[in-house]
């Protein structure tokens, strides 16, 4: 399942970047026959690399794996494993403002104040800091920075969930972070 068909819509285009090629640069755009017939007018359009075979085919082989490995279904329970082992963190550290998320895309909003919603752009950057001395890597994200985004690769499995949980629960309990 991609995250639009969540939504019940039908993009007239989806864009597929990185992960499509697995670490070989790889982008596409898939589109409605209408959309794409519109190009086929005789307009001009050039691009030293598109429709190279060599990334068509890697581009193939990695749709050929997310499908026979069931790797969207993974980041689906996968993610939602995550999101119910990270809630608890919420009950526990009056710092977690906000726990959420759709498959293996994951947000945790960091709050001062949880009545006023103040954010924590200083607490957040501390936490991907020292969560990455602990092996796990986040960055910030939302317009005050004090959303920890967390954004793994598809074959994420629940060991490596619960080593996150781990790891933000550890971090979590450092002195500079209680308010």
């Amino acid at each position: 399942m991609w995250a639009f068909e969540t939504q019940g819509v039908v993009p007239d285009i989806v864009t597929l970047g990185k992960p499509i090629g697995n670490g070989h640069p790889l982008a596409a755009v898939v589109t409605t026959p209408q959309i794409a017939d519109a190009f086929a007018n005789g307009m001009e359009y050039f691009n030293t690399y598109g429709g190279n075979p060599v990334s068509c085919a890697i581009g193939l082989a990695v749709l050929d794996v997310i499908e026979q490995e069931e790797l969207q279904q993974n980041a689906l329970a996968v993610g939602n494993y995550l999101l119910a082992q990270l809630e608890p963190l919420k009950q526990r550290y009056a710092l977690v403002g906000d726990v959420r998320g759709k498959g293996l895309f994951i947000g945790i909003e960091l709050v001062l104040d949880r009545e006023t919603l103040e954010p924590a752009p200083n607490h957040a950057s501390y936490i991907v800091e020292r969560a990455k001395e602990l092996g796990i890597l986040l960055s910030t994200d939302g317009p005050l920075h004090n959303v920890l985004k967390f954004k793994p690769p598809i074959v994420f499995t629940k060991a490596n969930a619960d080593f996150m949980v781990q790891v933000l629960d550890e971090v979590l309990q450092d002195e500079v972070l209680q308010i």
